[in-house]
């Protein structure tokens, strides 16, 4: 591609930065998504405005069958050259928006407070970048743009965007997710996992129930439940390596309603953590088995739900190395930072069950803000700059992944 001029050794130039007309466009876009953010599944609204943007673009832009959701492709597909997809995922959450800003959501208890918005907004931008570059010849292979439904939907909505066929003629596969501890401007890079396995976890405890008077003629179902939730965490911290990060942390537990009176049934909610996939393929069978001992213990009768959810996102080397590449060249070296993985979980994981790819940590703090945004909390916001750069990131992604010889 004659438009790669060499710049400094390890970087390049590359057409496709977006014009300050496009960067405005596409910050009120974010801002109207953010004031009308929908729920997994039911992105209607989203998905309708991405589909008029891009056929404005002379796009086509195909609805998932859910009918949220979409792809579209741009550029010619070469069988021989498989595309790089270029993912974003488009629900909100449940909770209150409680940000002083005009952008604020107007529907109550949702909010974009995990960044959906942004990277939805910097897939369009990027499409509309590369849909340019490709009317004027510019644009080396296809790319296929993947707006997916449910992120935070257990098991996700990637499953069910896998099913429909969106990775059908795609070799890579990128994305990036909003980090508030990361300043506008910057990525966050690291080869290997980067988010770790997320399942849920429900438990019911039954018994006879009784007085408080003459707790040794019953079951205890309250001490079960609060022994239940000290024990397990601690139970399995002594029966997996500790560098597997095998994590249960509890979110809801009831029992009761008097305070002489023992219940009959107790119920316990929570999340289960691990940053390796061999530890999270035996986690159900553990976690069981924890569960039940303890609940013996009491003479409680323990039923166990365990809904699996994601594994970990584990970035591809060659993929992130992509993606380093493509930073540099649009900004340099010093954009890029090594980050920590995370705890947090991500659906972006079942893609890479099928073909390489990498996820970026994008910054979007302010550069010298003092302040903690953190993700899921109803104050989350973003400084919107970050929506260039990521802009950038992923047209540069596309441009070297699909010069010929890479």
């Amino acid at each position: 591609m004659n438009q790669l001029k060499s710049r400094e050794p390890g970087s390049v130039t590359l057409p496709g930065t977006l014009s300050e007309p496009l960067r405005v466009e596409l910050i009120a876009f974010r801002r109207d998504l953010h004031m009308h953010p929908e729920l997994g599944n039911q992105e209607f609204r989203t998905t309708a405005a991405l589909k008029a943007r891009l056929e404005a673009a002379g796009l086509a832009p195909k609805v998932l069958p859910g009918g949220t959701g979409l792809i579209c492709d741009i550029g010619t597909p070469d069988h021989d050259r498989p595309m790089l997809a270029l993912r974003a995922d488009l629900d909100a959450l449940p909770i209150p928006d409680v940000k002083t800003v005009a952008y604020r959501s107007t529907v109550a208890n949702r909010a974009h407070a995990c960044g959906h918005d942004v990277h939805t907004t910097a897939v369009l931008g990027a499409g509309l970048v590369l849909a340019d570059l490709d009317r004027r010849g510019l644009l080396p292979n296809a790319v296929r743009l993947l707006f997916q439904p449910a992120e935070e939907v257990l098991p996700g909505g990637a499953a069910d965007a896998i099913e429909a066929g969106v990775l059908d003629g795609v070799g890579r596969i990128i994305a990036v997710h909003c980090d508030p501890k990361v300043d506008a401007g910057r990525i966050g890079l690291r080869a290997g996992p980067i988010t770790s396995a997320c399942d849920r976890l429900e438990i019911t405890l039954d018994g006879p129930g009784g007085h408080t008077a003459r707790p040794h003629l019953t079951t205890d179902l309250v001490t079960a439940a609060a022994r239940i939730a000290t024990d397990v965490p601690a139970v399995l911290a002594r029966r997996v390596d500790a560098r597997s990060g095998l994590s249960v942390t509890w979110g809801r537990i009831e029992a009761g309603h008097a305070c002489n009176v023992i219940p009959q049934h107790a119920e316990l909610s929570g999340t289960v953590r691990c940053l390796d996939l061999p530890t999270w393929r035996e986690a159900p069978d553990l976690v069981h088995a924890a569960v039940d001992e303890i609940a013996a213990l009491h003479r409680a009768k323990s039923t166990v739900t365990y809904v699996r959810g994601v594994p970990p996102v584990v970035n591809d080397p060659g993929v992130t190395e992509l993606l380093a590449a493509a930073m540099t060249a649009r900004r340099g070296p010093y954009a890029i930072e090594d980050t920590e993985q995370s705890l947090g979980g991500e659906d972006f994981s079942w893609y890479l069950e099928h073909v390489p790819g990498a996820m970026a940590r994008l910054g979007v703090r302010t550069p010298g803000d003092t302040r903690v945004r953190d993700l899921h909390a109803g104050d989350f916001d973003v400084d919107e700059r970050s929506i260039e750069a990521a802009v950038e990131l992923f047209t540069a992604a596309a441009l070297i992944d699909g010069t010929p010889g890479r």
